[in-house]
């Protein structure tokens, strides 16, 4: 099957009221058991991988994988650059063939985000892919110098003017979700999505999925929400199996920590109501 765009996957889902899952993928187990977990319950799905995750797999070595395995799914499958601060590594992801990248720029000014989105969204439109962009902060991730972002909620005023001055394809928002492991039960502000929802035609994204319940999931995307990242239940599914099948051996441990994985992709896909869409 063609390698498909996060626009094509995403207007799809917009328009029939279902969530496309992403999940950043740093090795071919991880990746593999995305596509396997899409292929099985006839899902599209978005994978990528994120500047930070770079430390674990290299650019030149996780993306002609990433691309390859899209190519030959047996479903829709887009390819996306998540969580980006470096002109270059959007440059590098936008040659190498994805279909979208992430500038997240929720650590500058309101001015300044636009900006630069504006300017990086002309070259990704230019070469025919994608540009998602996050207004407000979804907290969580740690800076250079390990200061972790806090939550700014997105104004739905200006996300409706940030969108007409970027423009971005797709618009992460802030709503009460944060990134890895929730310290306590998350509370999202539904009434603020409805708004965003409302002054903004393109398609919403949900960062900080992990953690979230199923009534969480279902609310978001009913009120508007078309694509959700996940990572942390990923890799903690992984993490678990590796730890439970220490006895076998290495190969074996592999397959565990895989087949482990791609059960909790599938979770996700049947909660997103994404599978049997493809």
């Amino acid at each position: 099957m063609a390698l498909y765009t996060m626009k094509e996957l995403l207007a799809d889902a917009q328009e029939k009221r279902y969530g496309v899952g992403f999940f950043n993928t740093h090795n071919q187990e991880m990746l593999r058991a995305c596509v396997t977990a899409a292929e099985e319950l006839r899902s599209p799905i978005i994978v990528g991988t994120a500047e930070a995750l770079l430390q674990y797999s290299d650019f030149a070595t996780i993306a002609p994988m990433m691309l390859e395995m899209a190519r030959n799914a047996k479903v829709p499958v887009a390819v996306h650059l998540d969580h980006t601060y470096n002109f270059d590594n959007i440059m590098r992801a936008l040659r190498s063939g994805f279909g979208s990248v992430m500038y997240d720029g929720s650590r500058s000014s309101y001015e300044e985000n636009v900006r630069v989105s504006a300017d990086i969204a002309r070259v990704a439109h230019a070469m025919g892919a994608g540009l998602e962009c996050e207004l407000g902060c979804v907290g969580g991730l740690a800076d250079g110098d390990n200061q972790v972002d806090e939550n700014v909620y997105t104004d739905p005023d200006m996300a409706s003017s940030f969108v007409e001055l970027t423009p971005s394809y797709f618009l992460a928002v802030s709503i009460g979700t944060v990134h890895g492991v929730y310290k306590s039960t998350p509370k999202l502000d539904l009434g603020r999505l409805a708004a965003i929802r409302s002054r903004v035609e393109a398609p919403l994204v949900l960062h900080g999925g992990s953690g979230l319940s199923d009534d969480d999931f279902r609310a978001t995307i009913a009120g508007g929400i078309c694509k959700i990242n996940v990572y942390t239940d990923i890799i903690t599914a992984g993490k678990k199996a590796i730890a439970d099948n220490m006895a076998l051996g290495y190969s074996d441990i592999l397959m565990a920590a895989e087949n482990a994985m791609c059960e909790a992709v599938k979770e996700k896909l049947r909660i997103f109501e994404s599978a049997g869409k493809a």
